[in-house]
């Protein structure tokens, strides 16, 4: 049984109720919120240690009644909420008995965060099987909410379909006489599906525009990427596209400076975001980068109470700017309080549902509506920018931002991603 370890615990405070009064209820004043992410492996330094410290940071936050309005109220309904790190690592196997390990022996509260789309594919139908209130923070796939509907899962944050859409808009607008792309992608779920959506959404828009032949799939985080990058670089296409992650993206960075790539071809990275803050001059001059999102570099000057606190706290604690991974976690964090003040801190898992379940709430850096997945899967707004050194700062900036909205990038509601970019993106509010 879930929580059973909490058996005794939940007599007594029936007991206890009972002394009080005929129908009355007890409030929880404390909850455990679960929040894995990878804290090693190559995913941790760009991506798993920032998105805890954004988790961690807004929890105590909210703990302390910290955050601007309208989320000044002290906890989670009321509630003291206590973070429980947990490893990412391992594959989808560990993490699915580690997720039973959580809710049938350690009777954790909710369920928050997952970088990894092949983890949250793996665990979206044990949160369904186990009744558990989860929210994923950052996983891309599409197929979480197109491929089954879902009652106890929720993810806060646009899917990969947006970036990618966004991120062919982008190229249309500042390359219009492209002739040809290419691209290099991991070859599982996330790099396969990211590139087929770019893919699919330029032949579109631009359909003058030539896909190669010779796109590239390296074996899953092979690391070396040197035979890629050759073919690459002798491929007629102008423009590379990748949604390379965590130490792939940095590795393919530093091999690719190494092999001149990035002053022959353009690239469009749809998470290089997560590198701006790290790399530095390392990172080169004039790649499109996005960051999943409107997060991290790309809104770092967006004027809003809730986005000032974000940046300074963030840069106050951990010396650096927040990337996109931190405010991805952080905003799943802020749906979990939102879900809780609404529900009630001793609510149960179904009521927390209903209570996040179509709902439209300001987030740090953007509006997060919702509104697909039968009110399970975020819509947000999605942007690039040009990556340019600033010698004078001595830091990455990101110019010629732009922003689409989520109404624009994502099919409407009931409609496969893929079927939505064939059928010519019917429907797009742009």
């Amino acid at each position: 049984m879930k929580h059973n370890i909490f058996a005794r615990a939940a007599g007594l405070a029936a007991i206890s109720a009972i002394t009080l009064g005929a129908g009355t209820a007890l409030a929880k004043d404390a909850i455990t919120i679960a929040v894995p992410s990878f804290l090693t492996g190559g995913a941790a330094g760009p991506f798993g240690i920032p998105a805890m410290n954004g988790a961690k940071m807004v929890a105590d936050a909210i703990n302390a009644g910290k955050l601007p309005a309208p989320y000044d109220s002290k906890g989670f309904g009321g509630a003291t909420a206590t973070v429980e790190p947990i490893d990412e690592g391992g594959g989808a196997t560990k993490q699915v008995a580690e997720y039973r390990n959580l809710v049938e022996k350690r009777g954790v509260d909710v369920i928050v965060g997952y970088i990894s789309s092949g983890n949250c594919q793996a665990l979206a139908p044990i949160a369904e099987e186990l009744k558990q209130f989860t929210i994923f923070a950052t996983c891309g796939t599409p197929r979480i909410f197109e491929e089954a509907p879902r009652k106890y899962v929720f993810r806060t944050m646009g899917h990969a379909t947006a970036d990618n859409v966004a991120a062919a808009m982008y190229v249309k607008e500042k390359y219009p006489d492209l002739k040809g792309y290419t691209g290099i992608n991991q070859n599982y779920a996330w790099g396969q599906d990211s590139w087929r959506d770019f893919d699919l959404t330029l032949k579109q828009i631009m359909p003058n525009s030539t896909a190669s032949d010779k796109t590239q799939f390296p074996k899953i985080f092979a690391g070396q990427y040197g035979s890629e990058i050759s073919a690459m670089s002798l491929d007629k296409a102008d423009l590379i596209h990748t949604s390379f992650w965590g130490g792939d993206l940095e590795a393919f960075i530093f091999q690719g400076n190494a092999r001149g790539l990035f002053k022959q071809k353009i690239g469009v990275f749809t998470v290089g975001g997560t590198a701006a803050y790290r790399l530095g001059k390392k990172l080169p001059d004039g790649l499109v980068l996005g960051a999943r999102g409107p997060y991290g570099i790309l809104v770092r000057y967006r004027d809003s109470a809730l986005n000032q606190w974000f940046v300074s706290t963030y840069k106050n604690l951990y010396g650096t700017y927040p990337s996109g991974p931190a405010y991805q976690y952080g905003q799943a964090i802020l749906a979990a309080k939102i879900a809780y003040d609404k529900a009630g801190s001793d609510a149960s898992d179904e009521a927390l549902g209903d209570a996040l379940r179509g709902i439209t709430f300001e987030s740090f850096s953007t509006t997060v509506e919702m509104s697909l997945g039968g009110g399970h899967q975020a819509v947000t707004e999605n942007g690039y920018g040009i990556t340019k050194y600033d010698d004078e700062n001595g830091e990455n900036v990101v110019t010629d931002v732009k922003f689409y909205p989520g109404s624009c990038i994502m099919p409407p509601e009931g409609v496969n991603s893929v079927d939505w970019i064939k059928g010519g993106m019917k429907g797009a509010k742009c």
